[in-house]
């Protein structure tokens, strides 16, 4: 593949929109026979088709017209599923977003691409359904709010406990658990410890290898698109595909993997989807350059004073899920407060929320779990990663996003691109 400069791949991105800049949702009949309106389907290309992407092409009300991978083995197996010759194939996602037949960009890469491609496909003006973590960094973060917003896209982030599913070892959904925090019967600030003893496994089998023997590239894998913006390393299978976690470069082991499910639903329920803590402490062995090892105990406080306890270790076999000076809540729902449901009764229920993708990209409608708030849990995560990397606590400024007195923690909000990639 013959490479492009940042400049010439934002101008082959926009010289191949003309007429389609001001596309939005309009009736299929407009752009040739065959196509149906969106009012009965929406069309989706899936980038990165390993499992995760070839388990995620029969949503109900979209149609896959197109996959791409670097791997043509994984394009091979998403061809076999789907079982349909008209759906195009490709290697480079940036032919894929200049498609007019695509609507929704479905992103299933490593994380290391999430922020580059879902930046790309906003400008492209597509809509995007990516998987978690959001991105890998604050700052690629940052730059993708700034994209979605600027050209006016649908963001959806695939984790989804904040508003279906019961929430791993709570043995509920996140709906009662918000009634109950926001009914203020456990009293504030709160603490949240999640660790095995309150249901929720933290993964530590994602980590890295070190002092790997270098190995052929396998023919059907583009291994240099497959680096993309991360530094470049000698191949090596456990580097790529189901093991990739493992790598500070591509992913954050355990915490990178589940981090954001987890989370996820604690910063909604805390009422913290426009901010983020003002600190992150560490209690970990130190950390390889490279490969992503195991950690004791992260703790992330927010200025209010509420925490979010990370335990790797299960610690405190007795911990509650949700601590107040008020009462606790266990897993299986269950508390300290007396006749906890009769009292909750008398509280409103939760906001409702826009949890229907298909229905938020028709009526332009902000998905539940979107750009903003995605971010700001994704930035957790990425808290902790840099955290754990240079082995220290660190201050954090929520509105600016930056931490405080620590130039080496900033220096990772962006982490350095291999060229010619650019967020």
């Amino acid at each position: 593949m013959t490479k492009q400069t940042s400049n010439s791949r934002r101008s082959f991105i926009r010289n191949s929109l003309g007429a389609l800049a001001a596309f939005t949702i309009v009736p299929r009949h407009v752009l040739g026979r065959g196509y149906l309106a969106p009012s009965d389907q929406l069309t989706k290309a899936v980038i990165g088709t390993g499992s995760m992407g070839r388990g995620h092409f029969g949503y109900a009300g979209t149609r896959v017209v197109a996959v791409c991978d670097v791997d043509r083995s994984h394009l091979k197996l998403a061809m076999d599923q789907l079982k349909d010759k008209s759906v195009k194939t490709f290697t480079d996602y940036r032919e894929v977003i200049t498609l007019p037949e695509v609507d929704i960009v479905h992103i299933a890469t490593p994380p290391h691409w999430h922020g580059i491609i879902a930046a790309d496909a906003a400008r492209a003006g597509k809509d995007i359904w990516c998987e978690k973590p959001m991105t890998a960094t604050i700052g690629e973060g940052k730059r993708l709010v700034e994209a979605v917003q600027q050209h006016g896209r649908i963001f959806r982030l695939n984790t989804w406990f904040r508003f279906s599913d019961n929430f791993y070892g709570m043995g509920t959904t996140v709906k009662p658990i918000k009634k109950l925090v926001d009914s203020g019967l456990l009293g504030w600030p709160l603490k949240v410890t999640v660790s095995k003893h309150t249901g929720f496994d933290w993964k530590f089998y994602w980590v890295g290898k070190t002092n790997l023997p270098e190995m052929p590239v396998p023919a059907d894998l583009d291994y240099d698109m497959w680096l993309g913006p991360a530094p470049y390393k000698p191949y090596t299978q456990h580097r790529v595909h189901q093991t990739f976690r493992g790598y500070w470069d591509y992913d954050g082991g355990g915490l990178g993997d589940m981090g954001q499910h987890y989370l996820d639903p604690i910063q909604y329920f805390l009422g913290k989807d426009n901010t983020s803590p003002v600190k992150v402490e560490v209690d970990a062995p130190q950390q390889h350059p490279d490969a992503v090892g195991t950690w004791r105990r992260i703790i992330y406080t927010y200025a209010d004073g509420c925490q979010i306890i990370l335990d790797g270790e299960g610690k405190d076999e007795k911990a509650a899920y949700i601590e107040g000076p008020n009462g606790k809540l266990y897993p299986g729902f269950k508390s300290t407060i007396p006749d906890l449901e009769k009292k909750l009764a008398a509280f409103p229920d939760p906001l409702p929320q826009q949890t229907d993708f298909v229905e938020a990209v028709k009526l332009r409608r902000k998905f539940a779990l979107n750009e903003e708030n995605g971010h700001r849990s994704a930035t957790l995560v990425n808290m902790g990663k840099i955290a754990l990397q240079l082995n220290r606590n660190l201050q954090f400024d929520p509105v600016n996003q930056v931490f405080l007195n620590d130039e080496g923690a900033n220096n990772l909000i962006f982490q350095p691109m291999r060229g010619p990639w650019t967020i």
